[in-house]
């Protein structure tokens, strides 16, 4: 870890943490005594990872969306901090993606055993992204997965993608609360990869639970947001 973050609206309440930790389990365990605005992140050698306590005013299956905002939040830092030439797109649900290869992607903490329809007293979005490859690691092994340092970030502060995220995460919520859940729906579709099982079909984001549905002459396909991440361990 090379140092504290930049300075961040005093909204924010960091937490940083050692590279042996976890910075959403850290921001789940620490929601309920410090609430909204604690920001757990970490520098490790390997990875750079970052988590923020939000105090939903929706109910549970509604909030959730707040992961793809997370997610689209760590592409805006990734594009305004890294090389011009870079493209940066989402894959469903929340994979974070630089030259056609994944490179983190974003996570969520929910309450444990909170119903659907219920308002949680605390949410926890966030992302995790590779630094490096670990030690031994051979390019071009997994030709589909690759680390900041081989993209061009090797010059950038860690701690700069995790500010810069926090800020554009701030802004995507702001936005949100003032024009509605179909402008952040919006830039979330904008950025998302059209993989094979989607081609052909118009895409919307369901406002009442972040779910991506499929419309084809045929009819419409639902894809669960919340299951997609169970099944992403995000």
């Amino acid at each position: 870890m090379r140092g504290g973050l930049p300075p961040l609206p005093s909204l924010f309440d960091p937490v940083p943490l050692g590279a042996g930790e976890d910075a959403r389990a850290r921001a789940m365990a620490l929601a309920s005594e410090r609430g909204g605005g604690t920001l757990t992140w970490l520098a490790a050698p390997e990875r750079v990872e970052a988590a923020l306590v939000l105090e939903p005013e929706e109910p549970l299956a509604a909030a959730r969306a707040a992961v793809l905002a997370a997610a689209n939040a760590f592409a805006d830092a990734l594009v305004v901090l890294g090389p011009p030439e870079i493209p940066v797109t989402l894959r469903w649900p929340a994979g974070i993606v630089l030259n056609s290869a994944v490179v983190g992607d974003a996570t969520l903490g929910e309450p444990p055993g909170f119903a659907e329809e219920a308002v949680p007293d605390w949410l926890v979005v966030g992302f995790r992204a590779r630094w490096r490859h670990p030690p031994g690691y051979q390019p071009g092994l997994d030709p589909g997965r690759t680390a900041l340092a081989e993209e061009g970030f090797l010059e950038v502060p860690p701690e700069e993608l995790v500010a810069g995220w926090a800020r554009h995460l701030m802004v995507s919520f702001a936005e949100w609360q003032a024009r509605g859940f179909p402008a952040m729906a919006e830039r979330v579709l904008a950025r998302l990869e059209v993989e094979d099982w989607m081609r052909g079909a118009r895409r919307g984001l369901d406002p009442a639970s972040g779910d991506l549905i499929l419309r084809r002459d045929g009819g419409e396909t639902r894809h669960s947001l919340a299951q997609a991440l169970a099944e992403a361990g995000a």
